[in-house]
């Protein structure tokens, strides 16, 4: 059974959809976890937020670099 150009449309829609939402959660995930890692680590040495500011800006780093890969591919 062929597929209509109107179907292929929506099905690449649909998936195009699934690859940024996936792209947006695993951002989240990165960042989250290395800023929640940057707490943890904070509260173990009792520092002020130094941990925390150094992890969560270079989990926004890692996360860019990590979604521009994505995007290459």
């Amino acid at each position: 059974m062929k597929e209509t150009r109107k179907q292929k449309r929506k099905s690449e829609s649909l998936r195009n959809y699934a690859r940024y939402s996936a792209i947006g959660f695993q951002m989240l995930a990165i960042i989250g976890g290395l800023t929640w890692l940057g707490v943890k680590m904070d509260e173990w040495v009792g520092a002020y937020p130094l941990f925390t500011v150094l992890l969560s800006l270079s989990s926004v780093g890692i996360a860019l670099y990590a979604v521009i890969k994505q995007l290459k591919s």
